[in-house]
């Protein structure tokens, strides 16, 4: 029996889309570079959002929305496309957002990303952490680099995830991905089984609480490569966050642990292109040098990490603003959307000046001319 989703997923596939809104009350909305676009449909009834959304639903996830009202999983329909699936009551009805996600992972060079994405892939043990806002690219910068040890390395890969997105296959390396609520219980149960199974490589999709973070620092100090991600904005509110899921008396010991276990710290936004089809990715990456470190030890110096980035190019470092104006260089996206995007929009418009962009453009397109 056909889904009665199908077409709106289709439609998703169809028009470069990247997530269906479904809500009672209103016309289903798709996300096209960023922007909820309405299907020229009829609004849903309370009633038909709930058998769309119920249909795609294993017998388990069904059981479970019926006693929680809420769902994560993946839905793959043939001949579509393969989504990561959240649904939820709101006033009393259902609703849900489908994210499309590849089949496959793609490529570093395809999405764009810097060299020192795949250098920080290749680290043989380790922490490191792809932090950015929901809706970023997260996911898809970890299969990416996962990807890169898949094709290089001969060692078993371990997933935990929240749901599996991206189907990863078996090449140099062994990857076994573990969905929660299908193949383990739940995070804390599948991390410590991880340590039992002989892995070289752990990823953890999100690091929620004290213990995943801690049992995450311990794996990393004891020779595995393990990547993970938070919702943070930069590398500073990242460490900040991870020092804060800790008691007081807890913190320098952690500090210690985090200076010496990262490796890298990538966080990401997505910005609209310059021809505007689609978006493109905007990444900060901070890669764990001894002044780093340092900042990592000492909380008064904490504040130093966007100074170490930006100056840290020899070691493949890079800030938002630095990307931003390669970008713009590249002619990628414009002026507006990057000055729009960055930290510091009247010293990023320096930065162009003396980055030889004509003056005039610069002030003219920031000033919405």
């Amino acid at each position: 029996m056909a889904l009665q989703i199908a077409p709106l997923l289709q439609a998703v596939v169809v028009n470069n889309g990247s997530d269906l809104h479904l809500k009672a009350g209103g016309a289903p909305k798709i996300r096209i570079s960023g922007a909820l676009v309405p299907l020229q449909v009829e609004p849903l009834t309370a009633d038909t959002a709930y058998s769309m959304i119920t249909e795609t639903m294993p017998a388990d996830v069904l059981d479970h929305f019926v006693k929680t009202h809420e769902a994560d999983y993946a839905l793959h329909i043939p001949d579509i496309g393969r989504f990561r699936v959240n649904a939820f009551r709101a006033r009393g009805t259902a609703g849900c957002v489908m994210r499309l996600v590849s089949e496959a992972p793609k490529t570093i060079e395809d999405l764009g990303l810097p060299q020192v994405v795949r250098q920080l892939a290749m680290e043989p043990r380790g922490l490191l952490l792809v932090t950015g806002p929901t809706g970023s690219g997260k996911t898809t910068t970890l299969a990416a680099m996962v990807d890169v040890i898949n094709e290089n390395r001969p060692v078993h890969v371990l997933t935990i995830e929240d749901p599996i997105e991206i189907i990863h296959r078996d090449k140099k390396a062994i990857i076994n991905q573990r969905e929660l609520g299908t193949d383990t219980a739940d995070w804390p149960v599948a991390l410590r089984a991880a340590m039992r199974q002989d892995p070289d490589v752990i990823l953890i999709g999100e690091m929620r609480d004290a213990e995943t973070v801690r049992t995450a620092l311990s794996a990393a100090e004891t020779g595995h490569f393990v990547m993970s991600t938070l919702h943070t904005s930069d590398a500073k509110e990242t460490v900040n966050r991870i020092v804060d899921f800790f008691p007081p008396f807890e913190q320098k010991q952690i500090r210690l642990s985090l200076a010496v276990a990262l490796r890298g710290i990538i966080c990401q936004r997505l910005a609209p292109k310059a021809d505007g089809v689609g978006r493109t990715v905007v990444m900060e990456v901070a890669v764990n040098t001894p002044r780093l470190e340092e900042a990592l030890t000492d909380p008064d110096k904490t504040d130093t990490i966007e100074d170490i980035i930006t100056t840290g190019g020899y070691s493949g470092m890079q800030s938002f603003d630095q990307h931003l104006l390669q970008l713009v260089l590249a002619g990628a996206i414009t002026i507006r959307t990057a000055r729009s995007a960055s930290s510091n929009p009247h010293d990023f418009s320096v930065m162009l000046k003396r980055a030889g962009v004509d003056p005039q453009l610069v002030d003219a397109e920031t000033a919405g001319v």
